[in-house]
């Protein structure tokens, strides 16, 4: 876990965040019935190459998997997570697709998820969103010093419970700056002051991945479904703990 004091350092970390953020609106009226998750993938890589970073999902590799094949994860639906762009897999109205997306940039990493609605989506979809997103809330305002590592969890998790949701089983945030995936792992249910202490100078991706139907999830190669087939929805940010509030990274800065 690296510690960000530099201002240097801070502001290299924000350009990589806030570029996705660029990337997220301009992904906004593309997000439509009829184009495929490859498309949104081919777009999101020339987004980022153009502006002079490196997509930091491509080519990631991990024990057993062929390395990642896309720039982005494209989830759809009861996709969870790492979802794989394909040509075969075009949006319909109605559905709800989670993008996730990382980049290198000037030796930093960012990392964020938002999940969009495709066309008009029914009741039970918009709430599920609106939950995940609230859970990301309360769990970024969890991210200050002398606070733990678990009161992060916490926050997420008894929110999602409350509102009779499901936090996906053993998908987690985790620390992130010149490593894409550094230490603490931030698990999306726990108790509050356990796991370790938070201090100035981190820098965290913090990411509720919230299901209808169940905690449990199927495993297929890269991707994660929710068991039961009901619908998932992914939030994330990447933050900088401070002797104050939280500071987001990965949104567009005056």
């Amino acid at each position: 876990m690296i510690y960000l004091k530099n201002d240097t350092d801070i502001v290299k970390m924000q350009r990589s965040c806030e570029l996705i953020a660029k990337l997220f609106e301009a992904l906004e009226s593309r997000i439509v019935p009829g184009v495929s998750t490859l498309e949104l993938d081919q777009f999101s890589e020339d987004f980022i190459r153009s502006n002079g970073a490196s997509p930091a999902f491509k080519g990631y590799t991990v024990d057993g998997l062929k390395p990642f094949p896309g720039s982005i994860c494209a989830s759809i639906n009861s996709g969870i997570v790492h979802g794989i762009p394909s040509s075969k897999a075009i949006l319909v109205e109605g559905d709800i697709i989670g993008i996730d997306v990382g980049v290198l940039l000037d030796g930093f990493y960012g990392d964020a998820a938002r999940t969009y609605a495709v066309g008009k989506i029914d009741a039970s979809a918009e709430r599920l969103m609106n939950v995940t997103q609230e859970a990301l809330r309360l769990g970024i305002d969890a991210a200050r010093v002398d606070n733990r590592i678990g009161d992060i969890s916490y926050a997420i998790g008894s929110y999602v419970s409350q509102m009779g949701y499901f936090v996906a089983d053993n998908l987690t945030g985790h620390g992130i700056g010149r490593s894409l995936h550094e230490e603490p792992q931030i698990p999306n249910s726990g108790k509050p002051g356990r796991g370790p202490r938070i201090k100035a100078g981190m820098t965290l991706a913090i990411e509720p991945m919230v299901n209808i139907g169940t905690n449990r999830v199927k495993e297929i190669g890269w991707e994660f479904f929710v068991a039961d087939n009901s619908l998932s929805a992914h939030f994330e940010h990447s933050i900088l703990v401070t002797d104050s509030d939280p500071v987001i990274l990965t949104m567009i800065r005056g």
